[in-house]
């Protein structure tokens, strides 16, 4: 249980870092929830409930935008095919586990939890209470989120808009990402991503993401599979 313990911790202190941009992230979804034409108690429990930051965003920003709501539920869909890839690149690490653990670390697992994680486990490899490093990122990463959020909606439209909160989840993002850029699938899927993004930004209903994100999956499945082959030769 000592072992347990400090790989909790050991998970709990690799996410510091990343929780610096998420706190202004959940700040600017509570206010924007509220802008949207949520209440206060539907804007948190779109926090407790759903906890993934990114469809929140997303679900508010074309709720206020009166998006019809296949293209909402497409949007999201889209956004939230990549926590398919996560629990597949985390399934040999934590296959062994009962069902109600894998349960729980499946509504733990974000991006933000799932960056510290994987880079420890393929580390360290697989060990017997490898689990609790995943649990101990995801819980500092729950507790986070939903005081952010709460702040966000205590303070509502009172935070000044030259504050520019919003570019620290770019950079948490960017602090993610380029640590696990290991090969040439990845940073092209990236760049292709990141690209697209730039010049589909001006769509509607945000569907300039949808883009983005099929079109940095399908460089990087492609380019994967040529790897495959080439290795196989």
């Amino acid at each position: 249980m000592n072992e347990a313990r400090k790989t909790f911790w050991d998970g709990v202190r690799a996410e510091i870092p990343l929780l610096i941009g998420v706190f202004p992230f959940g700040v600017i979804y509570g206010v924007l929830a509220l802008n949207a034409g949520l209440s206060q108690a539907a804007s948190q429990m779109m926090s407790s409930m759903i906890f993934a930051g990114s469809a929140q965003f997303i679900t508010a920003q074309l709720v206020s935008e009166s998006a019809p709501a296949m293209v909402i539920i497409l949007t999201i869909a889209v956004v939230n095919l990549r926590h398919m890839l996560y629990s597949a690149s985390l399934a040999p690490y934590l296959k062994s586990l009962p069902i109600k653990w894998k349960v729980l670390l499946s509504y733990l697992l974000t991006d933000e939890a799932y960056a510290p994680s994987i880079l420890q486990y393929e580390k360290e490899g697989v060990r017997p209470v490898s689990h609790w490093f995943l649990l101990g990122a995801g819980c500092a990463l729950w507790s986070t989120w939903q005081i952010s959020t709460a702040f966000g909606i205590f303070l509502g439209t009172s935070i000044p808009e030259n504050w520019h909160l919003d570019f620290a989840l770019a950079l948490t993002f960017i602090a993610m990402v380029v640590p696990a850029l290991k090969n040439r699938p990845m940073v092209a899927a990236a760049i292709s991503a990141g690209v697209v993004s730039l010049f589909a930004y001006s769509l509607p209903f945000k569907l300039g993401l949808i883009f983005a994100a099929l079109t940095g999956i399908v460089i990087g499945t492609i380019l994967e599979g040529q790897k495959s082959l080439a290795g196989a030769r």
